[in-house]
């Protein structure tokens, strides 16, 4: 088992998000791996946090990775991201993405959390998708 799959993986995640024509017209270009300083969209997608395990046997080295992908939003209600969420699980859940290096060879939606964050009046759903990839 390897991490090596960690970036490819993360890469690939972020391109299929930024070119979905369905997410794009909710969130324009609001797709962040890293979110920048400054004035934030009211509506916006960020990838988040990362685990890997190994799932390597005898015919190869493997992973799988549980990665969360998160809608915030500052307008009112939940309407707004729960329709962009929605549009960010069709865009993964059982995509056939391309890695820069190795296979994905599934990518599935595991579950989602919706919930405020009352100190800035903002809502946020957290997203979590199961890739299985394979080195080689």
């Amino acid at each position: 088992m390897s991490f090596a799959l960690s970036g490819p993986l993360q890469a690939a995640i972020f391109d299929a998000l930024r070119g979905d024509p369905a997410l794009t017209a909710l969130v324009g270009d609001a797709v962040y791996d890293a979110v920048p300083s400054g004035a934030l969209p009211e509506l916006y997608v960020r990838l988040g946090s990362e685990t890997a395990e190994d799932a390597s046997d005898c015919s190869g080295a493997g992973a799988v990775h549980v990665v969360t992908v998160s809608v915030i939003t500052t307008r009112p209600g939940f309407a707004d991201a729960k329709a962009a969420a929605g549009a960010v699980s069709d865009a993964l859940h059982e995509a056939d993405l391309a890695l820069s290096r190795g296979r994905l060879v599934g990518l599935w939606f595991e579950k989602a959390k919706a919930h405020r964050i009352d100190a800035v009046s903002a809502r946020q759903i957290d997203m979590r998708f199961r890739a299985r990839v394979e080195d080689g």
